[in-house]
């Protein structure tokens, strides 16, 4: 199995870091290619612009972002940099985005290499041979797996169905479900480190435990059952139809139920 491992901290002696070591001995052990993105120590550029496409708009000519991704990419004019993680990208089976949830998020650092990485033509806006556009459980990443490994500082609890902070498959939909599944990845359920500041070398033996056994899980381990678009789920408005999730709304109904799969 290939595993591309995309880090995403500034600091390699953190808790992250320390589990990222850890996580690839054990994926080195287990017989498991892999290659790693450490984003801070590449200084990877974060802002996408018109320097990543090979040549700027003509004239007063302005911008049309996916327009000249596709260009770009098509005709191999990417800038090297792009080009190294998209070959990246199709080497591997696997995909594990590991960072610390700032804000909410990934930081810029990882959102920017989503921007300039997933272009269109190769992440998103792939056409089927009949026309269609191929997104949410099909597009251009079909096939792989993606495993989000992330550290809070808060507890659990504050995650839980009441937390303050919201539920986390929640807080992490945009890139389990629009950045992962759009694209065709397969996400498996994120590994997250809650209580990161508190953690002794009690709880970190504890935690470096928990994902090395996840990762000898990940070829076998069940995906996210989020709906796909092809299919019934959705009607032409792509609203899910009402004999799925009755009565329910909100990010969770995207997730197919048990009983439910065959009216999906």
């Amino acid at each position: 199995m290939n595993v591309l491992w995309i880090f995403a901290h500034p600091e390699q002696r953190s808790l992250n870091g320390s589990l990222m070591t850890d996580a690839l001995h054990a994926l080195d052990e287990s017989g498991h290619a892999y290659r790693v993105s450490d984003l801070y120590l590449m200084k990877w550029k974060a802002v996408l612009d018109a320097d990543d496409f090979g040549r700027p708009p003509a004239g007063r000519e302005r911008l049309l972002v996916g327009a000249a991704q596709e260009r770009a990419y098509t005709e191999r004019e990417l800038s090297a940099d792009i080009r190294a993680e998209i070959d990246k990208l199709v080497w591997a089976d696997v995909v594990v985005f590991h960072f610390p949830l700032w804000w909410f998020g990934p930081p810029a650092i990882l959102k920017g290499w989503l921007d300039r990485v997933l272009v269109q033509g190769f992440g998103f806006g792939v056409k089927a041979p009949d026309g269609h556009t191929r997104r949410y459980g099909d597009g251009g990443l079909a096939g792989k797996r993606a495993l989000v490994v992330t550290s809070v500082g808060a507890r659990p609890s504050g995650f839980g169905p009441r937390g303050i902070h919201g539920r986390m498959d929640e807080v992490l939909f945009p890139l389990l479900h629009g950045t992962a599944w759009y694209t065709g990845m397969a996400p498996l359920a994120p590994f997250v480190v809650y209580g990161a500041d508190r953690h002794d070398a009690t709880e970190y033996a504890r935690t470096s435990a928990a994902l090395v056994e996840r990762l000898r899980t990940l070829p076998d381990a069940e995906p996210l059952a989020y709906r796909a678009e092809a299919g019934d789920a959705y009607d032409e408005e792509l609203v899910l139809r009402p004999a799925l999730a009755p009565g329910r709304d909100g990010l969770g109904i995207h997730l197919g139920e048990p009983g439910d799969q065959d009216a999906a």
